[in-house]
């Protein structure tokens, strides 16, 4: 069985959570049979064409020019994936895709993870919001399988689209070896400082935040980590040039950041537009005590086990209130037995080898 995986930058993973589960997904079903392919950007680090047994494509992918870049990223990826004879392809997200569903080959088996509600994000208005809403559509007229990575996404797709989407999340695994040498590097001591780790896009709650930080009294530096080389990560550097926030900038060596992680004080999840996302998971098996945006998302796989704002206010308070973080300890053994439970990877790649079966 021949297995396409499209619409990352690739693998091994550079850029985010999409790129982790292509990492991980494609390399369990290739221990389960598979022969997998997965399409990487023509400027990702790793240029060789096989990684852990999974054949690497590159394509094309001109970043400078913007957005119009993934359009025509996925285009190419999708006509080669034409002449690849997959039995099938899963396309991971739909805003720069779907448009080119009519592309896809008519006798491969297509997948679409539908991700988050694209078209909610802050950082798209008028004519882009409802072009997003129309990708939407797309995605579902051109797909045979419909994947929701969280409940309610499923039910927003099940009630909006009159889909029987399948639930299937992604995977994280306790981290089980912490190291607090690992801190030095950072200057950085146990339990002394906050964390937040994101992309730079405003619905991931980077100023509520960061205003909650230095409202109130607290010492702790905020580290924020991910790529600011963005307008908006440019913006909040100059407006916050403040020796309490610490930009870090990427990091991708896993076991620092599952360091950094546990270390934390606090851990910061400010997404509010998407479904299950793979940092919070991260940030869940690493035992962080977690302060999370208050979404139907985050609360989906969070439930009680965190505390949640909406403002920043609710944020320098909690940080005003010590005392209150005592619960924690309880919530990060909820989390952990939640993860063993629901978000174990071999049964998530399994889910998606019987859907391509």
């Amino acid at each position: 069985m021949k297995i396409g995986i499209l619409g990352t930058r690739g693998i091994p993973n550079h850029y985010g959570g999409f790129e982790q589960w292509a990492e991980q997904l494609s390399q369990g079903l290739v221990e389960r049979g598979c022969k997998v392919v997965v399409y990487n950007s023509h400027f990702h680090p790793y240029q060789k064409k096989e990684f852990n047994g999974v054949e690497i494509i590159h394509k094309w992918d001109p970043k400078s020019i913007g957005l119009t870049s993934q359009f025509i990223y996925d285009f190419l990826c999708i006509v080669d994936a034409r002449k690849q004879k997959f039995d099938a392809i899963i396309q991971l997200g739909y805003t720069t895709s779907s448009v080119w569903g009519w592309l896809l080959p008519k006798n491969t088996k297509v997948i679409y993870n539908m991700d988050g509600m694209e078209w909610k994000r802050e950082k798209y208005k008028g004519l882009l919001k409802s072009f997003l809403k129309y990708a939407e559509k797309l995605a579902i007229k051109h797909s045979d399988i419909v994947i929701a990575d969280s409940k309610p996404i499923k039910q927003y797709l099940d009630n909006k689209h009159k889909t029987n989407a399948e639930f299937i999340a992604y995977p994280a695994e306790a981290f089980q070896n912490p190291d607090e040498t690992v801190l030095e590097k950072y200057g950085l001591k146990k339990k002394n400082y906050l964390l937040l780790i994101a992309r730079f896009q405003p619905d991931n709650n980077f100023e509520t935040t960061i205003k909650g930080v230095l409202k109130s009294n607290t010492k702790w530096p905020l580290l924020i980590v991910g790529d600011s080389n963005n307008s908006y990560g440019k913006y909040l550097k100059k407006k916050y040039n403040d020796s309490q926030i610490v930009f870090l900038g990427e990091i991708y060596i896993k076991v620092e950041l599952d360091n950094l992680r546990h270390f934390s004080s606090l851990y910061f999840h400010g997404h509010s537009a998407g479904g299950t996302n793979p940092s919070l998971l991260e940030a869940m098996a690493a035992q962080c005590a977690i302060c999370a945006h208050n979404n139907e998302f985050n609360k989906s796989v969070l439930d009680r086990n965190a505390f949640y704002f909406s403002t920043e206010d609710d944020i320098s308070d909690l940080l005003d209130n010590p005392i209150s973080m005592k619960e924690n300890k309880v919530w990060v053994s909820d989390n952990l037995n939640k993860l063993r439970k629901d978000y174990n990877l071999n049964d998530l790649v399994d889910k998606y080898y019987k859907l391509v079966k």
